[in-house]
């Protein structure tokens, strides 16, 4: 991917990742000269590179929400031995009933997206989850208590029109809350 831009040196290790697969994730960063902010994934979690890309050089956009229309954990190999991936059945299940837009995201979204192994039995889940109307404080309380059932850790980000916020903090909160800007790329 010769077509990667960093202020920095841009290490071996990710001039050696891209050349097995030319999976990067959009970061949370400004929009820099019509470059969107990627990140490199390297092969452990130490391993991250920030960089941008140019518009014109994206192939593809995989969006957490298609991984759950496609039900992608299902034809995984790993589905019944990552726990992590095993809940996504039942998280599905419950989300439906909200109307919720959803999708899995950080280890667990990448894995599916592009089929390389990213998810142990340490993962947590990291979901985005979009509401376009308000959020019931009354809702998001009953989503944190349902996740607290699994043993595995749900980390929710909720994305409103107006930026975005984690899911615990939105619940907790008795005044402001600082969002997250939120950037759509394509």
């Amino acid at each position: 991917m010769s077509c990667l831009v960093s202020d920095i040196p841009i290490p071996d290790w990710v001039h050696n990742t891209l050349e097995r697969a030319n999976w990067v994730v959009v970061r949370r960063d400004v929009i820099k000269g019509g470059m969107v902010p990627v990140g490199i994934r390297g092969s452990t979690r130490s391993l991250r590179f920030p960089a941008y890309l140019p518009m014109d050089a994206i192939l593809e956009k995989v969006e957490p929400e298609l991984l759950v229309s496609q039900l992608r954990w299902k034809t995984s190999p790993r589905s019944s031995k990552m726990k992590a991936l095993e809940i996504l059945d039942e998280l599905t299940a419950f989300y439906s009933s909200y109307a919720f837009s959803w999708g899995p995201t950080g280890s667990i979204g990448f894995e599916l997206a592009t089929g390389f192994l990213t998810v142990h039995e340490g993962s947590d889940i990291d979901i985005v989850l979009r509401a376009p109307k308000p959020l019931e404080k009354v809702s998001a309380q009953a989503l944190i208590n349902f996740h607290e059932q699994f043993p595995v850790r749900i980390d929710v980000q909720l994305e409103t029109p107006f930026g975005a916020v984690s899911l615990v903090e939105y619940a907790r909160a008795a005044g402001s809350i600082l969002l997250e800007r939120v950037w759509d790329l394509v």
